[in-house]
């Protein structure tokens, strides 16, 4: 009798086995906390300032404690980019700035301008002391600059002419945007320096 019991015992665990696992299987796959994630937008749908546009006026709190207002850079090309120091792409993108970008346009009308987006100051200053950055690095820990030029991603970056017309938009990281975008500003120094 006791193998009998054990058998129909076996049996129903079986039973209630499949039935969670058919209930599991047929329940629906975004819960409401996750909807917003699940309906994420692409980049082109979050940026809010496109090529052509003219690049919103803004100041930024520096690292520093200085005041950077991006109008009064007007008459430099002005790389305007969004991080954030948990973002992989973000660091690899940075990591090529201090010679891609500061160095190689030394002495031209140009200006980099990158402002971490929604973290503390305490957060980004032990970032850029732990990789030994020595450019100027803006904060924005209420994204009060950054949401009124995008509404999510990171990296971002915004071109801006010497007009302070937006000249060329890019999201996220890949070597070969990034060379792009370092063309565009050699292109668009060479011109100034020529006038």
């Amino acid at each position: 009798m006791t193998a009998k019991k054990n058998n129909k015992l076996l049996f129903i665990l079986l039973a209630l086995i499949v039935l969670i696992g058919a209930i599991i299987l047929f329940m629906p796959t975004v819960a409401p906390d996750n909807a917003a994630q699940q309906q994420r937008k692409s980049p082109e749908e979050t940026t809010l300032v496109k090529a052509g546009d003219t690049a919103p006026d803004f100041t930024v709190e520096m690292l520093s404690g200085e005041q950077t207002t991006l109008s009064q850079l007007k008459g430099k090309v002005v790389l305007v980019t969004f991080w954030a120091t948990w973002c992989p792409p973000c660091r690899e993108e940075l990591s090529h700035v201090q010679e891609q970008l500061i160095d190689r346009f030394a002495g031209r009308d140009f200006a980099f301008l990158p402002i971490s987006r929604g973290e503390e100051k305490a957060t980004v200053e032990k970032f850029i002391s732990q990789k030994g950055y020595t450019f100027a690095v803006g904060i924005d820990p209420e994204r009060k600059v950054y949401d009124l030029f995008a509404s999510d991603y990171v990296p971002r970056n915004f071109l801006i002419g010497k007009d302070g017309k937006v000249i060329l938009t890019t999201v996220g990281y890949t070597a070969g945007e990034f060379a792009h975008l370092v063309k565009t500003i050699d292109e668009k120094t060479q011109v100034q320096k020529e006038q």
